[in-house]
């Protein structure tokens, strides 16, 4: 195979990152975007030369206004649009938000209209499909300590 055919095969796909926060009743940080009907979690797309926790704490500094730790990685999720091509979502720990450092959240105005932590079993009716399965995904990966991988939001063993 010629070096130009074996480089168009190779994958390019565009990335993500974004981080799942907690209060202190377990409940998800959830933010809602200007531009979207649904519920996200704080995150975006990666940049090129970033990795994607570097991606992720810019991300939330970015979306949030706050600079909180940014725990292990949870989550990695092959899923591609159709609209979009290939894509990979990585979703770390932020670990607790305390109520002060919830209060020092300042929404960047042009993306996001409002930040508020979900009881784990709304996520449904707030999310899409396929994020909701990654943000409860991510929720038992955290709690059993070890991170998981997904394709289209679901356990491959489990499709």
């Amino acid at each position: 195979m010629a070096e130009n055919e074996h480089e168009q095969r190779m994958a390019t796909p565009r990335m993500a990152a974004g981080a799942l926060f907690f209060d202190d009743q377990d409940q998800v940080l959830l933010v809602k975007p200007s531009y979207k009907p649904k519920w996200e979690i704080p995150g975006g797309y990666i940049e090129r030369g970033e990795s994607p926790l570097t991606a992720c704490r810019r991300e939330v500094q970015e979306e949030l206004g706050i600079t909180p730790g940014i725990g292990p990685l949870l989550v990695v999720d092959w899923a591609p649009s159709e609209a979009e091509g290939d894509k990979v979502l990585y979703v770390f720990d932020g670990g607790q938000l305390r109520p002060e450092q919830f209060a020092e959240i300042k929404l960047d105005p042009g993306e996001l209209l409002a930040a508020e932590f979900q009881p784990a079993g709304d996520l449904e009716g707030l999310l899409i499909p396929r994020l909701a399965r990654r943000v409860k995904t991510a929720i038992t990966a955290r709690a059993q300590g070890h991170t998981q991988y997904l394709e289209h939001g679901r356990s491959p063993a489990s499709s």
